[in-house]
């Protein structure tokens, strides 16, 4: 067996996705760690033996001759070794994982998809597809980019966005999976689901902010350890718990979702939370935080014809704000309900939310998607059946010409 001392950031589903091992296995080479527990940084983990090869880079070893080498993509091998860093920095010695076959993603939905995970693949889409484009629209409070991704070309221009909320990462994945697919049915000029994407992106310009909350994010995935700069703060807001599965905050405790001006002072007598705090705390002040003030820049930049919010779970479409919404709001939602099974739900009694600030201040259509069905965060065994469902829901948007 290899042995792997586990390192900050690492959590169980992401060493077996680096080793190409089911974490059934790695869990049975290692009774001492827990499915459900982060594992500290320095254990010394047994890992099961793989059908995958193992190559030790040699000096004047580059990603195309490895690529030739073993006949499959450099941007799987990168993708394999994701926990490695950048591959310019790969030094001569290091043991890359060459992965069995020739698999061709770059996005992985078979771990938890983080900050570094989303920069890694975000920089592997724009090299690899000339209709995706990316740029880094704001900071989150611990200075982590926060980026969006451009696809298509097209006058009508729409925008997704996801994890608002640091347990629905799952949405991330979601729609980075979504905008590999979409680029590679643009790029071979095939038919996906029905639609002529090609056509689609001359027409429309999808922009997706996949990480609104990339802090809250790592926190929910990785747990706190010690080192943390802000580890005494967090335990105190958390309760003198550990456990931050739940967390939907931003490091500061702050709910994103709740920043945004309208009627952001019913919101806060609504929530009644005094202080930060794991969820409901919409802050001192409208856009106090830097990830919600980057995206109402953003979206004042951009004037979207329509936008998406993505969350987690319900199975249920919202669509209207306070009577703000334009007249075919709902008819819209309905053609998102038909394509996805999803309810559409006239929502009351919600404040200062993004989609409700989108309403308010443009007219036009907003929607908040609530995918999957559960309790947050989401396993990854719904991943499957939450992605048919939003990738015809998006299809299904890049259509409206309202």
């Amino acid at each position: 067996m290899l042995s792997y001392t586990v390192r900050p950031g690492d959590t169980l589903l992401r060493v077996a996705r680096h080793f190409g091992v089911s974490a059934a296995s790695l869990l049975a080479c290692n009774p001492r760690i827990s499915e459900n527990e982060p594992i500290p940084p320095g254990v010394v983990l047994r890992v099961p033996p793989t059908s995958d090869v193992w190559y030790a880079i040699q000096e004047g070893d580059t990603l195309e001759r490895l690529s030739n080498l073993f006949g499959i993509a450099s941007s799987a091998i990168e993708a394999a070794n994701r926990s490695l860093g950048a591959a310019s920095q790969w030094a001569a010695g290091t043991l890359l994982r060459i992965p069995a076959g020739p698999p061709n993603r770059i996005v992985d939905a078979q771990a938890e998809y983080g900050p570094e995970e989303l920069q890694r693949d975000c920089g592997l889409l724009a090299r690899r597809y000339e209709t995706v484009e990316t740029s880094i629209i704001g900071h989150s409070v611990m200075g982590r980019p926060i980026t969006a991704l451009k696809l298509g070309s097209g006058p009508y221009v729409i925008h997704a966005n996801g994890a608002f909320h640091a347990n629905e990462w799952i949405t991330s994945v979601l729609l980075m999976t979504f905008v590999e697919d979409a680029a590679q049915a643009c790029e071979s000029g095939a038919s996906w689901r029905n639609a002529n994407v090609r056509q689609l992106l001359s027409e429309v310009t999808l922009w997706l902010v996949p990480m609104v909350n990339p802090d809250g994010v790592a926190l929910v995935q990785e747990g706190l350890h010690p080192g943390h700069p802000m580890y005494n703060e967090l335990l105190e807001m958390n309760r003198g718990s550990h456990r931050f599965s739940r967390w939907k905050a931003n490091i500061r405790g702050v709910d994103l979702n709740d920043q945004f001006p309208a009627f952001w002072e019913e919101e806060c007598s609504r929530r009644g939370t005094p202080g930060p705090g794991p969820r409901d705390y919409p802050g001192p002040r409208p856009l106090s935080e830097p990830e919600a003030a980057a995206m109402a820049a953003f979206t004042e930049e951009q004037q979207f014809e329509l936008v998406l919010a993505m969350h987690t779970q319900g199975q249920e479409i919202y669509w209207n704000y306070r009577d703000y919404e334009p007249a075919e709001s709902e008819a819209l939602a309905c053609r998102l309900g038909v394509s996805s099974s999803y309810r559409p739900v006239k929502l009351t009694g919600s404040d200062a939310g993004y989609k409700d600030w989108f309403i308010q201040t443009f007219r036009k259509p907003g929607f908040t998607i609530e995918a999957g069905i559960g309790v947050n965060p989401l396993p990854l065994t719904q991943f499957e059946d939450m992605y048919e469902d939003i990738a015809k829901l998006l299809l299904e948007a890049m259509t409206f010409r309202v």
